[in-house]
């Protein structure tokens, strides 16, 4: 198994100032990996025990020594003499600076991306874009926080060219941090929406905290921005760093033109760059996905890629589970969107199923972390929806009754509203018919993917 470079129990010692203990002839020994999770251990692995609320990942020290672990942090001192462990203060701290250490380590360029929507569709057609010319590594699943980004560098290996990582938060201070580990070679924002305003405020704390990730960007790092976005288009200086605005007009530095909507099947588009253009077609529903082609365009071109290339890897995307996956069954065709929500994301949801030819279903639940103005930004929803041509339309939770009352004083019939999901799913049968067009969208701690599977198996 291969090991990874320089990261020998000595070097991981003095990266995360921790006190090296064990047999000394180990101490130059490398990991093959890292992993957080005792039951995916592997041979030569270090091991991250972390504390949580309900399990102390300490528990597990013996059996991922029996599983084949080199190593093991640890914040207490350990009753071993045999296996080698490092004590630390914090095991999340430690993992951050390993990762840290790591980085420099790699040749790989790193893309780090982050923005209030769209995060993680960009990631995947950016990664899509560039394996067509590249060996690529990418964010996989939610790992974009402060145990998940570090582990995520830390799945890069030497044969990898690019690493695109996907870099979320909720606070102040955390994009610095995950910046300081990452140090992009590219940096990318896909907008600046209404989202962890609990913390954040208003969207120029969203747009100050997103833009912690130049506080460690390579110092000629390339800057790819939505140049639609009104806060985004405000960054006019980084020093030597270059920026570059995709979007709809043509005063940005790529655009799209010849736009056409294939609905649920996608779309069709001219991309426009430097005086040249090139037809694709986008396999992913949603107006929104142009410009995500269009960022990863942007990329290509700087990397060297050809249009053909570009073409290939936007026709190439696959979706992804909860973020408007298309799912045809022999009764429906359902819009996954349930992953995650906020108001942006949710009125994009909602113009991709409004896109759509067929009776159109649209199941709304609670969007959650919006701060002192949650009621308000629902009813904005609410306000958003009932002007599109949905069919059917179901409110779900608490906070979605938000949502109900706006769109009830635009129109009539065909609304519904429940408190409870499992309300909704008692009276399922009742409201969609066979044939619909069901799209199912909510913060992701609405459990809705239980919805999507009723769907997709009834």
């Amino acid at each position: 198994m291969d090991t990874l470079k320089n990261m020998t129990l000595s070097n991981i010692a003095k990266a995360c100032e921790g006190t090296y203990f064990g047999p000394d002839n180990l101490k130059e020994a490398m990991i093959t990996g890292v992993e957080k999770d005792s039951r995916l251990i592997e041979e030569g692995y270090l091991y991250l025990p972390f504390v949580g609320n309900v399990v102390d990942g300490h528990d597990f020290i013996p059996q991922v020594f029996e599983k084949g672990a080199l190593c093991t942090l640890s914040e207490k001192k350990l009753d071993i003499t045999d296996k080698p462990y490092i004590l630390v203060e914090s095991v999340g701290v430690a993992l951050k600076k390993i990762a840290a250490f790591y980085r420099e380590q790699i040749s790989a360029k790193i893309i780090g991306i982050t923005g209030s929507v769209g995060k993680t569709s960009t990631k995947e057609m950016i990664a899509s874009v560039l394996s067509e010319k590249f060996d690529v590594h990418k964010t996989a699943g939610n790992y974009n926080n402060e145990i998940g980004m570090p582990l995520t560098i830390l799945q890069i290996r030497d044969h990898h060219e690019i690493g695109v990582i996907e870099m979320g938060i909720s606070d102040f201070s955390e994009m610095h941090r995950l910046s300081e580990v990452a140090k992009p070679d590219i940096c990318v924002i896909t907008n600046i929406g209404d989202c962890h305003l609990e913390n954040l405020k208003n969207r120029d704390g969203v747009l100050k905290a997103k833009s912690e990730i130049f506080d460690f960007a390579k110092d000629d790092a390339l800057v790819v921005l939505n140049g639609d976005d009104e806060k985004l288009a405000t960054v006019n200086s980084l020093g030597n760093r270059k920026i570059v605005f995709y979007g709809n007009e043509s005063n940005r530095d790529i655009f799209a033109t010849n736009v056409e909507s294939l609905g649920i099947f996608g779309s069709k588009v001219t991309i426009n760059y430097k005086g040249e253009s090139f037809d694709t077609q986008i396999p992913a529903a949603g107006s929104h996905m142009v410009n995500h082609a269009l960022c990863a365009t942007c990329i290509a071109k700087y990397l060297g890629m050809t249009n053909e290339e570009i073409d290939r890897g936007i026709r190439s995307l696959e979706s992804i589970e909860g973020r408007n996956k298309i799912i045809k069954t022999d009764k429906y065709t359902v819009i996954d969107s349930c992953y995650n929500a906020n108001p942006m994301s949710m009125k994009s949801s909602i113009d991709t199923l409004s896109e759509t030819k067929g009776r159109r279903v649209a199941i709304l639940g609670d969007m959650f972390e919006l701060g002192e103005n949650t009621a308000e930004l629902h009813r904005q929803i609410g306000e958003y929806a009932a002007t599109k041509p949905l069919d059917v339309i179901v409110c779900v939770g608490e906070l979605s009754k938000n949502i109900f009352n706006e769109i009830e004083k635009n129109r009539n019939g065909n609304l519904y509203y429940f408190e409870k999901k499992e309300d909704l799913i008692n009276n399922l049968n009742d409201i969609i018919h066979n044939d619909d067009i069901i799209l199912v969208k909510a913060s992701n701690g609405m459990k809705f993917k239980e919805l999507v599977k009723i769907l997709v198996e009834s």
